[in-house]
């Protein structure tokens, strides 16, 4: 009786969860062209921002919680579908599928925590502070490019690269996850304006007229 009760507690949240985008789900999927450029926001995932030294004895089980932390700027560690970002010599954004937060039955955070234990550090439920967009396809670097320093070429940017940027003006972490697909991780209070400028930034790409 009692797994049958938390089940529903689960679906109940889903339903009633609402993504920081979600009213613009018409405008980017009437804004995407398939095969040209493509603009979702992604699914609800679990994220942590997590503040260790990944050299000290605290770091180590942390590591071992998440698969590991990155050594280096752009570098992204993790396994079994758990993946950790660099942000900086001690900060990481460790993000998961949704089932793998707490309140869904996982214990990603409160795995992280008690592998932190009382050592200095930190870390922090991010999940609801930060939402998902995810562009692809051969026109979404252009697409970046329009407000984007970064060097964006493949050679520079690869797939599996990381980095904190701004698209738009908006603070962003940039995720290469394929050679024509990027995620992006802006705060949820940006999203609708982050969504929208990629949205106009796509416009010329997303018409049949473009070749």
């Amino acid at each position: 009786m009692a797994n049958t009760a938390a089940f529903a507690d689960i679906n109940g949240l889903r339903e009633i969860r609402r993504s920081p985008a979600s009213h613009l789900a018409r405008a980017l999927e009437a804004g995407s062209m398939p095969g040209t450029v493509v603009l979702k926001e992604g699914a609800f995932q679990t994220m942590a921002g997590v503040r260790v030294d990944p050299r000290s004895e605290e770091g180590a089980r942390i590591a071992s919680v998440a698969g590991g932390l990155p050594a280096r700027c752009g570098d992204v560690s993790g396994r079994d579908g758990v993946s950790v970002l660099w942000l900086g010599p001690s900060e990481f954004l460790v993000v998961a599928p949704e089932e793998a937060h707490d309140s869904l039955g996982g214990d990603l955070i409160g795995s992280l925590t008690a592998a932190l234990g009382d050592a200095p550090g930190q870390v922090v439920d991010l999940s609801a502070y930060r939402t998902t967009f995810d562009l692809s396809g051969p026109r979404a670097r252009a697409v970046l490019e329009k407000g984007c320093a970064l060097d964006l070429h493949p050679r520079s940017f690869t797939p599996g690269t990381a980095l904190t940027t701004e698209v738009g003006n908006i603070p962003v972490v940039l995720w290469k996850t394929g050679d024509e697909s990027y995620r992006l991780f802006p705060r949820a209070s940006f999203a609708d304006f982050l969504g929208r400028w990629l949205l106009d930034a796509m416009r010329e790409f997303a018409s049949p007229e473009v070749p």
